[in-house]
């Protein structure tokens, strides 16, 4: 007896994507047909597709569809002039809608009114949702202003995900993908609030390590380095050459004394080979001589 209680549990946490296509009624009375549903259920915590159910749909009145369509994928006159009725599709559509939490954009202003009333057509009850998530709303208010006018197209073109096609099960998956993408930035966004990740062109809030080390280095300190490069030492690499500094772990922050600071070397007139040539030749002739002679010769290789 506890199968039917899990799987009913299961059920109403998972979520329908679905999204319907309709004639546009063009005069005065004129009703709305529904010509495709697309729908996709996605587990909750996954949001892996679990199954997906699409069909086109002839309407009463085939009058109502254009023979040609403005869209390269649109539909016309001759796809649904075949397509099974709204009543021959209706108990598919009832039992991948009933019991789930309905999503999609706009489809609180638009779709759902549409579905019940089709069903209402046909004397039929309608499905019945455990939720709604509209995700026109959702991101209006989470998201903001920033793709423009949060249509469905322009979050696409936003987020560079390609162009709108009208139809049901390709939008459902656009409107999935979308939301991934706008829940990323947001999440990016609350994790790292310092950072300018609204602006991606030419943003300068941004800088590697070692560059704001250099920027720290005081000017007077890299005008000495031009004149006299040999006044600091550098360390050679691929990338080219960098005054030397204190290296730190990627995992750990730099300490403070390797940001903004740098140490010239006592032999700063000299290369380092006289230096050692003459610190070579102080300890030859320094030999059974007192350690205050040996000090006293040794301060004019440093100066």
């Amino acid at each position: 007896m506890a199968t039917p209680n899990i799987s009913i549990n299961k059920r109403s946490s998972e979520i329908v994507f679905f999204d319907l296509e309709t004639n546009v009624p063009s005069k005065p009375g004129q009703k709305f047909w529904v010509l495709e549903f697309g729908a996709m259920v996605v587990c909750s915590r996954k949001l892996v597709e679990l199954e997906s159910y699409c069909t086109l749909i002839r309407p009463g009145d085939l009058s109502v569809v254009g023979l040609k369509s403005g869209r390269v994928d649109g539909i016309t006159r001759k796809a649904v002039a075949d397509a099974p009725s709204f009543e021959q599709v209706a108990q598919k559509i009832f039992n991948i809608l009933d019991g789930r939490i309905w999503a999609g954009h706009n489809i609180q202003r638009f779709d759902c009114v549409r579905i019940k009333a089709a069903f209402a057509e046909i004397g039929c009850p309608a499905p019945v949702p455990v939720g709604i998530i509209d995700s026109l709303g959702v991101l209006s208010e989470k998201f903001g202003k920033r793709a423009g006018n949060m249509k469905m197209a322009s979050l696409a073109a936003y987020f560079d995900l390609g162009e709108q096609k009208h139809r049901s099960l390709d939008d459902v998956r656009m409107n999935l993908e979308v939301l991934k993408h706008c829940a990323t930035v947001l999440f990016l966004e609350s994790s790292l609030p310092d950072l300018s990740i609204g602006n991606c062109q030419g943003t300068s809030s941004i800088t590697t390590r070692s560059r704001s080390q250099v920027h720290n280095i005081p000017t007077s300190l890299i005008d000495k380095w031009q004149s006299s490069p040999s006044s600091i030492t550098t360390r050679s690499s691929s990338r080219g050459k960098f005054p030397c500094r204190e290296e730190t772990s990627r995992k750990s922050p730099p300490s403070a004394s390797a940001i903004g600071y740098q140490r010239t070397v006592p032999y700063a007139r000299q290369s380092l080979g006289k230096v050692t040539a003459g610190v070579r030749k102080l300890l030859c002739k320094a030999q059974n001589k007192p350690l205050n002679t040996l000090l006293k010769h040794s301060q004019t290789l440093f100066r």
